[in-house]
């Protein structure tokens, strides 16, 4: 089998790519190093050392080119990863077990401004804080598929994939989702009314935000910076067409490894 690594360079060592170099090779599998995102391609499977951003950068690259992963965590929680960093030998099995599972994940489609953008974890508009600039909530106009669905008035909103639902959008008050879950959840932060509530909406929908007259918000996609977002620009946001593939020792482990990494 023809395989990836792909590695953040300020958590793994050297010698940590060596040693896996040299058991993928007594398993008669080739292998190939990248140190950055846009390197990787021409591979059948893709080992991610890092941390959960690591594994989001890998991801996106690999979910355009239909590259199955799997993470090992060397950073701090890793939600993303399948294994620690002492299971090296585990993550090989995985990685060149052709019958294991795999967790399609859904991604977003962003559209502002004829930008187009795809996210694994989430977007979300915030306010830029600012010494010179009003400390004031902004009210968000929501439609679902051309349909009016409300008025969110808060400090911001993430719009999140269910992988996304156990990173900033449930620090902010949202839900976990399953992976498979066909769903987006829609969360405002620090809603100024307990209307403004998390909502889960179907992944088949069409999403449309506008700001009112005067209003402009940062857009940030997977924890980057995408542009600012004014008054006069429609975010439209959809499931992608194109879904992350994470390869998992069992399905039904997910919600039993997530509650060990939150506790």
């Amino acid at each position: 089998m023809n395989v990836g690594i792909y590695y953040n360079d300020k958590q793994v060592q050297k010698d940590v790519i060596s040693a896996y170099l040299h058991r993928l090779a007594e398993r008669g599998a080739r292998a190939t190093v990248f140190t950055s995102e846009e390197e990787i391609g021409g591979v059948e499977r893709l080992i991610v050392l890092g941390g959960d951003g690591t594994v989001l950068r890998a991801a996106r690259r690999a979910a355009e080119l239909s590259i199955p992963l799997v993470g090992v965590n060397y950073g701090r929680i890793g939600f993303l990863t399948e294994f620690e960093k002492d299971e090296m030998d585990g993550a090989v099995d995985l990685l060149l077990d052709s019958h294991c599972d795999v967790l399609h994940r859904y991604m977003l489609e962003v559209m502002c401004n004829g930008k187009q953008v795809y996210c694994l974890n989430e977007i979300a508009l915030l306010r830029e804080i600012s010494p010179k600039e009003e400390n004031k909530v902004v009210k968000i106009s929501v439609e679902l598929d051309g349909s009016d669905a409300g008025e969110v008035v808060a400090d911001g909103l993430i719009v999140a994939t269910p992988t996304g639902s156990t990173a900033y959008s449930l620090s902010a008050g949202g839900s976990i989702l399953t992976p498979d879950c066909e769903a987006f959840l829609l969360t405002p932060v620090c809603a100024f009314s307990m209307k403004s509530r998390p909502i889960v909406y179907p992944a088949s929908s069409e999403l449309s935000l506008r700001l009112p007259a005067g209003d402009s918000l940062l857009l940030y996609g997977d924890g980057r910076f995408i542009e600012t977002v004014g008054a006069d620009e429609i975010l439209s946001v959809r499931k992608a067409p194109r879904c992350a593939e994470f390869l998992t020792k069992s399905r039904k482990s997910y919600f039993r490894r997530i509650t060990k990494k939150i506790n």
